[in-house]
């Protein structure tokens, strides 16, 4: 499933950028992120083999999740603890997989229909 892939993609680039935020926004930032990064993926991976009715609630958490880590990144932007590019690299992935989320969404529904 090309969503589960690219978002273990996005996963492993923001671990490894988050590895390298100051200690000081460790225990802030970078906890909050990781954690919603790998819970994104726990829930696409039950998405993917769940019933219907619950692949949708699911879904909606996901997009939650993909809201939150754009406000924390772009926190972290505007504290200058990433840098420009690493920021836009981020959004663009986190865009990406918010459209394709938003498509899997658009698909139930209209199997509802």
């Amino acid at each position: 499933m090309p969503l589960l892939l690219q978002w273990e993609r996005t996963t492993q680039d923001i671990l490894d950028r988050t590895a390298r935020l100051p200690k000081a926004a460790r225990f802030t930032f970078a906890t909050r992120i990781d954690n919603i990064a790998l819970d994104v993926m726990e829930k696409l991976t039950l998405a993917r083999f769940a019933a219907k009715p619950t692949r949708a609630a699911l879904l909606a958490e996901v997009d939650t999740a993909l809201a939150r880590l754009r406000v924390l990144f772009r926190l972290c932007h505007g504290r200058r603890l990433v840098d420009g590019g690493a920021y836009e690299v981020v959004a663009r992935n986190l865009d990406e997989a918010g459209r394709m989320v938003g498509g899997w969404r658009q698909s139930l529904k209209a199997e509802q229909t």
